[in-house]
């Protein structure tokens, strides 16, 4: 994986965090290790020489001898690695349990706040160098006391290093530690991250590397129902989109090349048996007309394409004024009068008042229902009924043009809005272009409106909405 991936980048924010985290523990328990080490160390010296500062008096007395003072003495904690010295009231050095001390014997002994020890407290310095060994020593100095009377000192020299030794153990135990668990946890963070989120990201983007090299059938398999498989799900849902749109595509294709090349068929046909003499003059009138309305057959196919295309790329231009939909049902079965009359239909016409003023484009509108109109007319039997209504509901008006012709499958219902869509191939001629419903609804969807179809007890009515003006 790259170095610049994302896996890369989010692993090693998270590893940045959890190491600065165990940082910061490890720094914390190290800390706390030494003061409670410190602490202890300071408490043992204090009851240690405090159990034998009583043998100083004694000493002093001529009560005991020196061997007796010193196995007295060993009992303060740390002694067989430490030096002791025993000063008087005077501050001046008595008695020390290293030879190597005995040139301070009888040497003032400098004390850093002897008021304080007159006072009856002990002193702790860490870090004080030996005056003999030039070592780094932990300093304490223990008053001796006899009732109130201060009778001198007990000095414990002790070597930082046999305080720092086990001190040291500890630190490299919780370091270890931290690394350890830094490590694993960065371990764990990879592997949960590759398995959870850059895994069925990786997929993702392989998918959608295919798909766009055309392979529109390919799937996401969705295996969680997180974040990640709620993308996989809108993925899979676009892919389908996109599969149909494909699919439409394809259909278009096959449709229009088929709506093209049929009158292109004819016309070739009918023009070449009159240029080759084998249609008679007497007849080239009669076919000559069949090839004019051939030509006003594609006329109309491409015009409907080009409307149909510029509403779908949103190049559609209309102008939304006040105008009177009853006055323009009107114009609009006046033009279909002879068609009616050819299939001895009934047509009723229920307007709700003379004048019904809603926001609209004219020609738009017109085109809507001569749509809509022609197509009831088409579909419905001979001597069968046609209505045409308009009424308020609330702020909207709604248009309902019905015909008592076959029901439409519910299967097809959803589909007739498609270009070329053909549920029931009887139900087309030549006149149709299969594109009269898909501009209708393009129409009233770009005016804000709604348009829908259903099934009566017998027949189909088509409705749409319009905002009163």
């Amino acid at each position: 994986m790259k170095n610049s991936s994302l896996v890369t980048k989010l692993v090693a924010t998270f590893a940045f965090v959890v190491t600065i985290g165990y940082v910061l523990i490890a720094v914390v328990l190290s800390m706390w290790f030494q003061s409670y080490f410190l602490d202890k160390n300071r408490a043992d010296l204090e009851e240690t020489t405090n159990l034998a500062s009583s043998s100083v008096p004694l000493y002093l007395n001529k009560e005991i001898d020196d061997t007796e003072l010193l196995r007295n003495l060993s009992l303060i904690k740390g002694v067989e690695k430490g030096d002791i010295l025993l000063v008087d009231a005077s501050g001046y050095i008595f008695f020390v349990t290293n030879e190597a001390y005995d040139s301070l014997v009888f040497t003032r002994f400098n004390f850093p706040d002897r008021d304080r020890l007159v006072e009856g407290n002990s002193i702790e310095i860490n870090g004080e160098v030996n005056p003999i060994t030039k070592e780094e020593m932990s300093l304490f100095i223990k008053p001796v006391q006899t009732g109130a009377t201060y009778q001198g000192a007990i000095v414990v020299y002790t070597p930082l290093e046999q305080i720092r030794e086990p001190l040291n153990e500890i630190y490299l135990r919780i370091w270890t530690i931290t690394a350890t668990a830094v490590i694993l946890s960065i371990l764990i963070i990879y592997y949960i991250a590759q398995r959870m989120l850059f895994r069925p990201l990786a997929e993702l983007n392989t998918i959608a590397r295919k798909i766009s090299k055309g392979e529109v059938t390919q799937r996401v398999l969705v295996t969680s129902t997180d974040e990640i498989g709620q993308l996989s799900e809108s993925f899979n849902t676009m892919a389908e989109s996109l599969e149909q749109t494909d699919k439409n595509r394809r259909d278009f294709l096959s449709n229009i090349s088929h709506e093209l090349r049929s009158p292109i068929t004819s016309i070739r046909g009918f023009i070449a048996g009159i240029l080759d003499g084998i249609i008679p003059m007497d007849k080239e009138k009669y076919y000559l007309k069949i090839v004019y309305d051939e030509i006003q057959r594609l006329t109309r196919l491409v015009n409907d394409l080009l409307d149909l295309s510029a509403m779908e790329s949103g190049k559609f231009s209309f102008k939304l004024t006040e105008l009177d939909i009853n006055e323009i049902i009107k114009v609009c079965i006046t033009k279909f009068e002879t068609k009616i009359d050819d299939k001895g239909l009934k047509v009723g016409v229920t307007l709700e008042g003379d004048h019904l003023y809603v926001a609209g484009d004219r020609d738009r509108l017109i085109q809507v229902i001569t749509n809509l109109v022609d197509n009831s007319i088409k579909h419905a039997p001979d001597n069968g009924n046609v209505k045409i209504v308009s009424r308020t509901k609330g702020k909207k008006v709604h248009i309902s043009i019905y015909n008592d012709g076959p029901s439409i499958p519910e299967n097809d219902i959803k589909f007739i809005w498609d270009r070329f869509y053909k549920g029931d191939k009887s139900r087309t001629n030549k006149v149709s272009t299969g594109l009269g419903l898909p501009i209708v609804r393009n129409i009233i969807t770009q005016f804000g409106e709604d348009i829908w179809v259903e099934n009566k007890n017998q027949g189909v009515m088509f409705t749409f909405t319009l905002s009163i003006t």
